[in-house]
């Protein structure tokens, strides 16, 4: 129940850490490479950090797609989310290229999301989330 009033929140949170996850891993390796080969040193619960943010991103955008009062919102959480989950697993598997900028598209897109939900498309004491479940607009 905290989660699904806070998922915005956490979903911002978890989005703006894994941007910042994402701009300092590039300095992270320039910095190691001076002592060691680069990518052999990398420490294990640095690449958890990915999976991390994708989990606690998936329960965030479950809990504000289920209390958004816009449709619109809902499809572009869930693309943002599944953009950001492809491009995380395309890294990981090495599927395609892709530059490593495009991780910065689909998180900054929930962030802002997130952001634009809690302000803009919540339920209130007089507009309940139940009667506006068909909202298109």
């Amino acid at each position: 129940m905290i989660l699904q009033r806070k998922s915005d929140l956490v979903g911002a949170l978890a989005s703006g850490l894994c941007l910042v996850h994402c701009a300092a891993t590039p300095f992270i390796f320039v910095a190691q490479a001076g002592k060691s080969a680069c990518c052999e040193t990398v420490p294990v619960w640095w690449g958890v950090i990915d999976y991390l943010s994708i989990g606690i991103s998936v329960f965030a955008v479950f809990g504000s797609a289920k209390t958004t009062t816009k449709q619109w919102m809902r499809y572009a959480l869930w693309i943002s989310w599944l953009t950001m989950l492809l491009v995380i697993l395309n890294e990981k598997l090495a599927w395609t290229s892709l530059s490593e900028a495009f991780i910065y598209y689909p998180a900054l897109a929930l962030v802002i999301l997130h952001l634009c939900n809690q302000k803009y498309c919540q339920c209130n004491e007089n507009n309940c989330c139940i009667t506006n479940q068909n909202e298109t607009v």
